[in-house]
């Protein structure tokens, strides 16, 4: 199971075990839209190679407010 938890400065990651943070600047330029429009699945998508998506995506705007 991953674990996302977002900030004004990037997403600090739980996968597999293994947890990291990935930076604002690195989420937007693997998107390639303003870090408030990303949403939580297309942050999952960049951490898994084929997540199982539920739910209605949230942007991250939305999330950290």
């Amino acid at each position: 199971m991953t674990v996302l938890s977002f900030d004004d400065e990037g997403v600090d990651v739980s996968y597999e075990g293994t947890e990291f943070r990935l930076d604002r600047a690195l989420v937007e330029d693997a998107v390639d839209k303003p870090y408030p429009e990303i949403t939580d699945h297309e942050v999952l998508q960049i951490v898994e190679p084929d997540p199982a998506l539920s739910g209605e995506p949230r942007r991250i705007d939305d999330i950290t407010a």
